[in-house]
């Protein structure tokens, strides 16, 4: 008995880690960081962003009345927010060192400079253009077809790309001992993948064909970001999943959009 409250205290105190890491939601609790607690919390990732879908579908409901660009930049606005633009410093931190054609030492030092550069400016602008075009057009999707679009989408979107910075961090080595994917990663393997995935398994109830549908295109774009990772930086770090998080909802905002595109067409 002592053992079972003991490890439900462990995996309640890892979603709380990764509530507190994954967005700016204050929490009136403080969460210890051990072994046990990091890997409930790597395994609640896709829990905080089922969360998150939760909350950005509750505000489209009822902002429903509103007018489709108006909600949809609120809901991109809230999106943002939810997470303090954390993902966001990562794919731009990410952008500058790609976007820089020097030597593998140099990108890490332009990835760890805390002043932006015009790679990373651009990919912002395009990324929140895109996120707010696509949400425009799934709302637009959603409305014409009479729900016939459904709303799991919400949840399942931010929760699958969640589940991909999971992946990451069990497939792909971190690039530096000193790193917080580094950090992450330990005591972290297969086992802890399968659990965090469990909650995208459950969204199949809902919708079965759709949300397998997404999940086999996070696959698709988590190994070939993956791979590209490895090979450009050889490894993984924080920013990277950070952008990982970000490019994979844009990526399946894109997928989901563009499908309903091709059915109605």
């Amino acid at each position: 008995m002592k053992r079972n409250v003991a490890a439900l205290r462990q995996a309640l105190e890892g979603l709380g880690l990764a509530i507190q890491f994954l967005t700016r939601v204050p929490l009136p609790v403080a969460c210890d960081w051990n072994p046990a607690t990091r890997r409930w919390a790597a395994r609640a990732y896709p829990v905080v962003g089922a969360l998150i879908g939760v909350a950005l579908l509750l505000v489209a409901l009822l902002g429903a009345s509103l007018p489709t660009p108006v909600l949809a930049l609120l809901l991109v606005s809230l999106w943002v927010a939810l997470s303090g633009g954390l993902h966001l410093d990562g794919l731009m931190d990410l952008a500058d060192a790609l976007g820089a054609n020097v030597s593998l030492e140099r990108r890490w030092a332009i990835m760890k400079d805390p002043q932006v550069g015009s790679f990373a400016i651009l990919a912002l602008i395009f990324h929140l253009a895109w996120k707010v075009a696509l949400v425009w057009a799934l709302l637009e999707i959603t409305v014409v077809h009479e729900q016939r679009l459904g709303l799991w989408w919400w949840v399942a979107i931010p929760a699958l790309a969640r589940l991909g910075a999971v992946a990451l961090l069990v497939s792909i080595p971190a690039a530096r001992v000193e790193g917080l994917a580094h950090a992450w990663q330990q005591g972290l393997g297969p086992r802890d993948l399968a659990w965090a995935a469990l909650l995208p398994m459950g969204l199949c109830l809902v919708a079965p064909l759709g949300v397998a549908g997404l999940g086999l295109a996070l696959g698709a774009f988590t190994i070939i970001f993956g791979l590209g990772m490895a090979r450009a930086f050889r490894g993984i770090n924080g920013d990277m999943l950070g952008a990982a998080i970000e490019g994979g909802e844009l990526w399946l905002l894109l997928c989901l959009s563009s499908w309903w595109w091709f059915a109605t067409a």
